[in-house]
């Protein structure tokens, strides 16, 4: 795209080639014991990185040159400004999207490493399906003694985040021929368990045999659908309007500090449900705010019809909040 019909990105690449951060040095040397702990968290036992002509592993680079939490202080006035006019022209979500290492000797302990970076490349405007933005890549010089020893290409998208549907479509359950028994249940609002036909043991969720004596052959029992929860989880991240309940489920006000579970995107609850019969199974527990549910409560099954899913087992406080 040119500048003249992106006037935005002809001004982003403007910064092209001016520093990205002030020339910084390495909080420690190169040393023996951060090598041995990256070796040991990469599983990596290459005798190149022991003994007293240890050198470190190259993509260890970065390592030596990262601030921790006391950070640098070291980004420069063009960067900041490179930033502002992205925020002020609707990019203000920023996404990393990759980065490039290159190695040109090894660092071998006693080393001591000094950096600089630079702002490499503005893209032209660019259409992704997180939104629309401009790719913004850095590249960062590290030395040892005056002499450059690696590069460290880092690349960002700062972008305006694309209109999102209103609603997100409910995941379709998959269906084999293990399970497909189960949900021709659902379909007919019938919540079946199975039952091996050797020792009777009840199971969930559906197998090929029996895992109590390896019996492959089973019939059906249909559950009452009575139970309670066992154990839960309120989900609040990410948000989600495929699980959040309709606005009609819970009152505005919940009480005890809990969520209404209005709106979208708003909490839900992941219950482990035990069926009277002895079974679990996992579902989305309804009927209540979601701060209300505790462990023990008497919960009863309802079929729920979703547009893109489906009839699919849900199950609801008995009596509001039991």
């Amino acid at each position: 795209m040119n500048g003249a019909a992106d006037p935005l990105g002809a001004r982003l690449r403007t910064y092209e080639g001016r520093a990205a951060a002030v020339g910084g040095v390495g909080k420690d040397p190169v040393n023996t014991p951060m090598i041995r702990h990256w070796c040991e968290a990469m599983g990596d036992t290459c005798a190149t990185y022991r003994g007293p002509d240890a050198t470190a592993p190259p993509t260890m680079l970065q390592v030596w040159t990262m601030a921790g939490l006391s950070g640098h202080g070291g980004r420069t006035g063009a960067y900041d400004e490179l930033l502002a006019l992205l925020d002020e022209s609707g990019c203000t979500s920023v996404v990393a999207t990759d980065c490039e290492q290159e190695y040109l000797r090894p660092l071998r302990p006693g080393d001591q490493v000094t950096f600089d970076a630079v702002i490499e490349s503005v893209s032209g405007r660019k259409s992704t399906k997180l939104g629309t933005g401009y790719f913004v890549t850095t590249r960062m010089d590290v030395r040892v003694g005056g002499d450059l020893v690696g590069t460290h290409r880092f690349r960002i998208l700062k972008y305006a985040p694309a209109a999102r549907e209103p609603r997100a479509r409910r995941p379709r359950p998959v269906v084999n021929r293990d399970n497909a028994g189960f949900w021709e249940g659902v379909a007919a609002h019938r919540l079946l368990v199975q039952r091996c036909a050797d020792c009777g043991t009840l199971r969930h969720p559906w197998l090929p045999g029996c895992n109590a004596c390896g019996c492959l052959d089973w019939d059906t029992v249909e559950a009452s659908g009575e139970g309670t929860v066992y154990s839960y989880v309120v989900m609040h991240h990410p948000p989600s309007t495929a699980f959040s309940e309709p606005e009609h489920e819970h009152e505005a006000d919940s009480g005890d500090g809990g969520d209404s579970g209005t709106g979208a995107g708003s909490p839900y609850v992941v219950g482990l449900i035990e069926l009277a019969e002895g079974v679990r199974m996992v579902s989305n527990v309804v009927g209540v705010a979601p701060g209300k549910v505790r462990v023990g409560l008497p919960v009863r099954v309802e079929f729920r019809a979703y547009e893109d899913a489906g009839a699919l087992p849900v199950f609801r406080v008995v009596g509001g909040e039991g």
